[in-house]
Protein backbone atom coordinates (compact mmCIF):
# COMPACT_ATOMS: atom_id res chain seq x y z
CA UNK A 1 0.00 0.00 0.00
CA UNK A 2 1.19 3.31 -0.66
CA UNK A 3 1.97 6.58 1.54
CA UNK A 4 -0.79 8.77 0.98
CA UNK A 5 -0.24 11.77 -1.37
CA UNK A 6 1.07 15.20 0.04
CA UNK A 7 -0.97 18.20 -0.79
CA UNK A 8 0.57 20.02 -3.46
CA UNK A 9 3.32 22.83 -2.26
CA UNK A 10 1.43 26.26 -3.08
CA UNK A 11 2.92 28.78 -5.84
CA UNK A 12 5.67 30.25 -5.27
CA UNK A 13 8.04 32.35 -6.75
CA UNK A 14 11.47 30.72 -7.43
CA UNK A 15 12.73 33.24 -4.35
CA UNK A 16 10.48 32.26 -1.73
CA UNK A 17 11.19 28.47 -2.71
CA UNK A 18 15.09 29.20 -2.19
CA UNK A 19 13.84 31.28 1.15
CA UNK A 20 11.46 27.92 2.39
CA UNK A 21 14.89 25.14 1.30
CA UNK A 22 17.21 27.59 3.26
CA UNK A 23 15.31 28.55 6.18
CA UNK A 24 14.11 24.18 6.76
CA UNK A 25 18.40 23.28 6.50
CA UNK A 26 18.84 25.91 8.75
CA UNK A 27 16.13 24.54 11.23
CA UNK A 28 17.58 21.05 10.38
CA UNK A 29 21.15 21.79 11.58
CA UNK A 30 20.06 23.93 14.78
CA UNK A 31 17.85 21.01 15.74
CA UNK A 32 21.27 18.79 15.42
CA UNK A 33 22.96 21.16 17.51
CA UNK A 34 20.45 21.62 20.16
CA UNK A 35 22.13 20.27 23.69
CA UNK A 36 18.65 19.56 24.51
CA UNK A 37 18.53 16.70 22.53
CA UNK A 38 21.79 14.91 23.35
CA UNK A 39 23.88 13.79 20.72
CA UNK A 40 27.47 13.67 20.20
CA UNK A 41 29.74 16.67 20.33
CA UNK A 42 30.84 16.10 16.75
CA UNK A 43 27.49 15.34 15.35
CA UNK A 44 26.80 19.33 16.66
CA UNK A 45 29.90 20.65 15.96
CA UNK A 46 29.49 19.78 11.92
CA UNK A 47 26.09 20.93 11.99
CA UNK A 48 27.44 24.66 13.64
CA UNK A 49 30.17 24.52 10.80
CA UNK A 50 28.08 24.05 8.26
CA UNK A 51 25.04 26.22 9.78
CA UNK A 52 27.43 29.47 8.50
CA UNK A 53 27.11 28.47 5.37
CA UNK A 54 23.26 27.98 5.17
CA UNK A 55 22.95 31.03 7.23
CA UNK A 56 24.58 32.78 4.08
CA UNK A 57 22.22 31.47 2.00
CA UNK A 58 19.15 32.08 3.57
CA UNK A 59 20.39 35.83 3.57
CA UNK A 60 21.08 35.60 0.12
CA UNK A 61 17.69 33.83 -0.49
CA UNK A 62 15.64 37.31 1.46
CA UNK A 63 18.41 39.61 0.04
CA UNK A 64 17.32 38.11 -3.71
CA UNK A 65 13.45 38.66 -2.57
CA UNK A 66 14.19 42.21 -1.53
CA UNK A 67 16.45 43.24 -4.65
CA UNK A 68 13.01 41.58 -7.01
CA UNK A 69 11.15 43.96 -4.78
CA UNK A 70 9.50 40.80 -3.46
CA UNK A 71 9.21 43.11 0.04
CA UNK A 72 6.20 41.33 1.54
CA UNK A 73 6.62 37.89 2.80
CA UNK A 74 2.79 36.11 2.52
CA UNK A 75 2.90 34.07 5.72
CA UNK A 76 0.18 32.41 4.78
CA UNK A 77 1.58 31.01 1.51
CA UNK A 78 4.99 30.06 3.40
CA UNK A 79 3.31 28.27 6.16
CA UNK A 80 1.37 25.85 3.72
CA UNK A 81 4.96 25.48 2.06
CA UNK A 82 6.61 24.77 4.88
CA UNK A 83 3.24 22.71 6.87
CA UNK A 84 3.61 20.66 3.43
CA UNK A 85 7.24 20.11 3.72
CA UNK A 86 7.13 18.59 7.42
CA UNK A 87 8.57 21.67 8.72
CA UNK A 88 6.64 21.39 12.16
CA UNK A 89 8.48 18.19 12.79
CA UNK A 90 11.38 19.72 11.99
CA UNK A 91 11.00 22.80 13.66
CA UNK A 92 10.13 21.36 17.28
CA UNK A 93 13.36 19.73 17.36
CA UNK A 94 14.98 22.99 17.89
CA UNK A 95 12.87 23.84 20.58
CA UNK A 96 13.63 22.22 24.45
CA UNK A 97 11.21 18.72 24.54
CA UNK A 98 8.75 18.83 27.34
CA UNK A 99 8.78 17.33 30.29
CA UNK A 100 6.41 14.62 31.17
CA UNK A 101 3.99 15.40 34.10
CA UNK A 102 5.23 15.01 37.26
CA UNK A 103 8.93 14.41 36.75
CA UNK A 104 10.47 17.84 36.97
Amino acid sequence: MLPPELPPLPALTRAEGELIDRYLEVVDLLGRINPARGGDTYRGLRAAQALVGRAAELRDALALMHQRGESEVHSETLTRALRTLDGERRAARVGIPRVPTGQE
